[in-house]
């Protein structure tokens, strides 16, 4: 359904715009047509009578159908974009929950202990985002480290 959307909006745009152009180019040979053409050897001065007709009806139905469709092109992107990014907002917020649920649950099985290994192979993050996690929750939670002999940092969180 969203590929089909996003056709529809990319079309919609696209038809838009050109009615758009269409119009603005009639209004421009208008007024092009308007100017006064000199004959050298006559110098008779004269309007072109029949170009303006046409050039005020191609003008007119280029916004009669340009605008709404613009219009409506816009309105679907935006609704797709808007959609999309609650949709990303929601996927952040149940990675976040997650990760919350495996520390707090790391945290009671431990004492209070947590390792970056420990917590990576958890979660199943990468060793650099584990630790970054971890760096944030004890900053939030005033934790205390410890280094091993290997030097392995170990998060002390009092439970």
């Amino acid at each position: 359904m969203k590929t089909a959307e996003k056709l529809a909006a990319g079309w919609l745009l696209t038809l838009g715009f050109m009615f758009v152009t269409l119009s603005a180019t009639a209004v421009f040979e208008k007024i092009a047509t308007r100017k006064v053409i000199i004959l050298p050897e006559d110098k008779y001065d004269f309007p072109s009578p029949y170009a303006t007709y046409e050039n005020d009806d191609t003008a007119v139905s280029g916004l009669i159908f340009g605008v709404p469709t613009l219009t409506l092109g816009t309105w679907l992107a935006l609704g797709l974009y808007r959609q999309s990014r609650q949709e990303k907002k929601a996927l952040n917020q149940q990675v976040s929950d997650r990760l919350q649920s495996i520390f707090y649950e790391m945290l009671q099985e431990n004492q209070g202990r947590v390792t970056v290994l420990g917590f990576a192979m958890q979660s199943q993050l990468p060793a650099a985002h584990a630790r970054q996690y971890l760096d944030e929750k004890a900053k939030e939670f005033n934790a205390n480290f410890k280094v091993n002999e290997e030097g392995a940092v170990s998060y002390h969180f009092d439970v």
